[in-house]
């Protein structure tokens, strides 16, 4: 990747992957609670951008919550990704269950099938492409991957983000969307380049939008285990494209807490009746409201 430090280009969103790539990090456990991230000047060789560049970037998660800082002792996390589960497994991390471990579990098996409603696909986008990335290098072997995605509609009128004392003001919901595309697109080219290369048998992407504004994100993983968590609403400091920062009320998608559910043998149990009805509820939506 080459380097693009002169006013770091394409249309100012490169802060955005190294934004991206840090929320991913911290919700994976790599940079655990109370961790410091790496030095401004580390970030910026990693990622080949300008410290004016981390520094948005770090900027941006500071207003979420994520980081903090205290005057030259660096960023510390502040806050990660919390998954309540009743069922943790030896592979995951002894600091708890995270998101990453939990997708990467799915992806071992010779058929993948992953059905998700969220507000953006941004931080599926981010774990999938930690996935094609182990199926590049050998790591695994799925033969199948089914993917399904529902999304809201773009032409709906989603009560966040936006600009807390100016709901007419269309800037927050058109930063949205465009993440969205962004990462729809990513996630559309990684799939075809998995089927391209012939590196999996079978690749089914699909991805519709239905007029329901997220309140919560949902993954069912392989018909048998569900992620859920709500939308909690936070008023945020949010810089738009232009630079112009402004306070908007907003959702966290990977700020949310999720909930982990398992099908159990007996299919009365608890976790096997989630499971079942979140199944059900996707697949009617699917079925009736997908466009």
């Amino acid at each position: 990747m080459a380097a693009q430090h002169a006013g770091d280009g394409g249309g100012g969103r490169k802060f955005q992957r190294v934004s991206d790539e840090l929320r991913t990090r911290i919700t994976d456990g790599t940079y655990p609670l109370s961790s410091f991230l790496p030095s401004e000047r580390d970030l910026a060789e990693e990622f080949e951008v300008s410290r004016d560049t981390v520094q948005r970037a770090l900027r941006e998660l500071a207003s979420e919550n994520w980081i903090a800082s205290r005057q030259g002792s660096g960023w510390r996390v502040a806050k990660t990704q919390r998954i309540h589960s009743p069922t943790p497994r030896a592979t995951r991390s002894s600091r708890g269950v995270t998101l990453g471990p939990l997708i990467s579990e799915a992806f071992e098996r010779p058929e993948v099938t992953l059905d998700v409603f969220t507000l953006t696909s941004e931080s599926l986008d981010a774990h999938i492409r930690l996935q094609v990335e182990r199926i590049h290098g050998g790591f695994i072997h799925p033969e199948r991957i089914a993917l399904r995605m529902l999304l809201p509609s773009e032409g709906l009128r989603l009560p966040y983000p936006r600009v807390k004392d100016d709901p007419a003001d269309e800037r927050p919901r058109a930063r949205l969307a465009a993440i969205s595309r962004r990462h729809t697109d990513s996630l559309r080219g990684l799939m075809k380049d998995l089927s391209t290369e012939e590196l999996v048998r079978s690749v089914d992407v699909q991805i519709c939008h239905v007029p329901l504004v997220p309140a919560f994100k949902l993954y069912l993983l392989n018909g048998t285990e569900v992620l859920h968590g709500m939308y909690d609403v936070i008023e945020r400091r949010m810089e738009l494209d232009s630079g112009e920062v402004i306070t908007a009320l907003d959702v966290l998608g990977l700020g949310a807490t999720l909930t982990h559910h398992v099908t159990d043998a007996d299919p009365n149990a608890p976790g096997s009746v989630f499971v079942a009805g979140m199944q059900s509820w996707f697949d009617s939506v699917w079925d009736k409201l997908a466009e």
